[in-house]
């Protein structure tokens, strides 16, 4: 039972920590830019700022989730997270802004990121890494679909006139209510985490002092390297979901509210495809199910990226979108399950997660920029185009480090 409820709140924690820094850009990216006035570019930079301190964070953060309790740390990160809101519904300019997800970077990754992540992985024990990872990341896509799909929905009923005549006024009035409203949700499960999570491990554990012995020792493990690749090739996957709604905007002729919607196609495939991996890879090898997963994103980004989606496709648009997003979430609710299979001693999760982490979510720095480049420099549907051939060939080295992974894995012990 306590598992369970352990359970539930990290699935809460992990997807409410983001939903400012990224999910509001993610379901309304076109109302997004034009509210607070952005090119795509602008929007990417102040992204790449967030990947680059959170960087640092991962890395320091590793040794802190080693050292400290999980709930302190996790629950001072989501309210610290959730003041940012106030400042992000002033709509602010791009340099505060920007200014606004360098702090994120800080308050979603240094106290939280390596630390829900050991959290999750000793809640899944020995034999069910792919089940616990699986149903937080399918927890965490329900959870983002509900609350994208329930957002749309706000949106459209805090806007007093259809939203093709809107002023910007209106769209900011709109934008910011909801911008609150998330903000109060992060609040809330941030004091969930504080009074009713249960301690993994022991407060008597707690020391002022770091050690850096786990990062010396997991940094001479090459399928911690090798891992770290995937977890790369995976995100650029992640990153480029940023795109769907803009994508239907664009390429496929929708309005703001119709793009969103297509948007949410993506988040209700989620919980799904993170569930089916973590089944499928406890079954078999994780490493497997993650080649497979790879290739599914190959086929649906080399479909986009040919220009094959025409207006007026609605049917074949939303089933590649879906098709697509199941690789990238089957990705996204397995990697980390990786620890067990490369048998890495519990003790050293936390400095794993931090220098796999370093390596894995570097498109927080370079994705951003790129797409917006790739956006504004080919307007239209070829900018989209080379969007999604990025995606696939990011692909192909991903594959290929998940089949070296699973060659060491199976090697017996010396």
């Amino acid at each position: 039972m306590k598992r369970n409820r352990n359970l539930i709140l990290l699935m809460l924690a992990s997807e409410f920590i983001f939903l400012l820094p990224f999910v509001m850009a993610r379901i309304f990216r076109p109302t997004f830019l034009k509210v607070f006035q952005l090119t795509n570019f602008e929007l990417g930079s102040a992204f790449s700022i967030y990947g680059v301190v959170a960087m640092i964070s991962y890395f320091v953060g590793g040794p802190i989730a080693d050292r400290y309790s999980p709930r302190k740390l996790i629950a001072a990160s989501l309210l610290l997270t959730a003041a940012g809101g106030l400042i992000m519904k002033s709509i602010p300019s791009i340099h505060t802004l920007t200014m606004l997800y360098a702090f994120w970077g800080i308050s979603t990754i240094l106290l939280f990121w390596a630390a829900s992540v050991k959290a999750i992985r000793m809640n899944g024990g020995s034999k069910q890494q792919g089940m616990s990872f699986g149903l937080v990341d399918a927890g965490r896509g329900f959870i983002a679909a509900a609350l994208a799909s329930v957002s749309v929905l706000l949106f459209e009923a805090f806007l007093p006139v259809d939203v093709e005549v809107a002023s910007l006024h209106q769209l900011e009035e709109a934008l910011g209510t909801i911008i609150l409203c998330f903000s109060g949700l992060i609040v809330f499960i941030g004091l969930l985490i504080w009074f009713i999570l249960h301690d993994t491990e022991s407060e008597e554990r707690e020391s002022p002092l770091l050690s850096w012995t786990g990062v010396r020792s997991v940094i001479k493990n090459p399928m911690v390297w090798l891992q770290s690749i995937i977890v790369l090739c995976s995100y650029v996957g992640y990153k480029c979901t940023d795109d769907f709604s803009l994508y239907a905007s664009e390429v496929l002729g929708y309005n703001d509210v119709e793009a969103a919607h297509v948007g949410t196609v993506s988040f209700w495939v989620r919980p799904l495809a993170a569930l089916a991996a973590g089944f499928l890879g406890d079954r078999k090898h994780h490493s497997l199910i993650i080649r497979l997963c790879f290739l599914v994103v190959l086929i649906g980004s080399l479909g986009m990226a040919s220009g094959m989606l025409q207006p007026g496709m609605v049917t074949l648009s939303i089933l590649t979108i879906a098709f697509t997003s199941a690789g990238i979430y089957g990705l996204r609710g397995l990697y980390f399950a990786l620890f067990q299979e490369a048998s890495l001693p519990l003790i050293v999760t936390g400095s794993a997660v931090g220098v796999v982490s370093l390596i894995g979510y570097t498109p927080d720095v370079f994705m951003g920029p790129l797409m917006g480049y790739l956006l504004d420099s080919s307007p239209g549907v070829q900018g989209h185009q080379h969007v999604f051939a990025v995606l696939a060939f990011f692909c192909i080295p991903g594959y290929l480090a998940t089949q070296r992974f699973s060659q060491l894995s199976k090697r017996p012990s010396q």
